[in-house]
């Protein structure tokens, strides 16, 4: 029997969303949060413009895209990508997890547009993606948080595409290369990769993107919280700091206190060092077991945030494991999506410390043989 671990993780928030607090976070970093004022006075639209702006400055995003805060967190601003860019082409819909099945769901049987062709792979499996035809309008997932597979690179996609390409990217950004050119509308959310509050959305626009709004009508009616457009034109201050609907200046503050953070890691580099690093752990630790396996078996496509792992345990027992970390305080949230196959899936993004992430690892060992007896 393997002895119990002398030290526990600092932090065992291991969840894949919301996700761990960046290291350091105190409440008092809310402290300057306009608490009571409106979003829409001149202080109210510069804090959320400074989001904007350093969100747009960290990542590296093309000075031409546009960026803004958008309600429903990344779910509201995938679902307003699509809403408002979807029917002018057909559609080529690429999926390997949960979220990406959701989007061709909706496509299919909420927008029920006709000419649109499904590319999907089983959990910890990528498409052959070999005949996506970019005259199509593309839609994807960077990373599947509910999988642990992620897109390998974006060399798929040409430069010279005649159709848009809409990718949810929420557990990818700040911790993955994106190359932004070769994406029209990207969406990500607060509550991910930088452990930011719920419930708001980003979307990222490129100019081919917004020429697709001026110029292109969709057939169905446009709820007012996905509204984009005013007269055939780009309702641009939403872009500025105006929002839709009434954010929360007190999670502003918060995602805030997050980009200061990152600043002081590195910024976008140095968030992608840390994410990648805590993923050497655990493949460090899988490759010293051979009780437990990554559902991504090939590294190439192997998500560096949401690692889903495969454990030689029988239901009960996985359960049992799972409830004993959580009892012990050295891992919360670790079982892998409800409708994923069962296992565990560890956040390993930037906000996580990789010494905690050992720790947590060494307690996963332990406990593994308490069940397994």
């Amino acid at each position: 029997m393997k002895a119990m671990p002398a030290v526990k993780p600092k932090n065992p928030n291991f969840s894949s969303g919301p996700c761990a607090k960046h290291p350091g976070f105190t409440l008092n970093s809310l402290a300057g949060a306009p608490l009571g004022r409106s979003h829409r006075s001149k202080l109210g639209k510069a804090k959320l413009y400074e989001s904007i702006r350093r969100t747009k400055e960290i990542l590296e995003i093309p000075e031409d895209y546009l960026v803004g805060i958008v309600p429903a967190s990344d779910t509201g601003a995938f679902e307003m990508a699509m809403w408002n860019l979807l029917g002018q082409r057909p559609v080529d819909v690429i999926y390997f997890e949960s979220f990406g099945k959701a989007w061709a769901n909706d496509i299919l049987n909420q927008l029920k547009l006709r000419e649109v062709n499904v590319f999907a792979a089983d959990y910890g499996k990528f498409p052959d993606i070999s005949g996506v035809n970019f005259d199509h309008d593309v839609v994807f997932t960077w990373n599947g948080t509910t999988s642990g597979v992620k897109v390998p690179n974006g060399d798929f996609i040409p430069a010279d595409r005649q159709g848009l390409t809409l990718c949810d990217a929420t557990s990818a950004v700040f911790a993955m290369e994106i190359p932004w050119e070769k994406l029209d509308a990207t969406t990500f959310s607060w509550q991910k990769v930088l452990g930011g509050e719920a419930a708001h959305g980003m979307l990222v626009l490129s100019p081919r993107a917004v020429q697709r709004l001026e110029s292109y009508t969709p057939p169905w009616p446009i709820p007012k919280i996905f509204t984009l457009t005013k007269k055939g034109k780009l309702t641009r201050d939403l872009f500025q700091g105006s929002t839709i609907n009434t954010p929360s200046l007190l999670c502003n503050e918060d995602y805030l206190a997050a980009l200061d953070w990152a600043e002081s890691v590195g910024g976008l580099q140095g968030l992608i060092r840390r994410s990648r690093s805590n993923l050497e752990a655990v493949e460090q630790f899988v490759a010293r077991h051979d009780w437990i396996s990554f559902l991504a078996e090939d590294p190439a496509i192997r998500s560096n945030t949401s690692v889903c792992l495969k454990v030689d345990l029988p239901s009960d027992k996985l359960k049992q494991l799972i409830q004993l970390l959580e009892d012990h305080g050295a891992a919360y949230d670790i079982a892998a999506y409800r409708e994923a196959p069962e296992g565990l899936r560890f956040w390993c993004g930037s906000t996580v410390e990789r010494e905690d992430l050992e720790i947590a690892l060494q307690w996963l060992e332990w406990a593994y043989h308490q069940v397994k007896e």
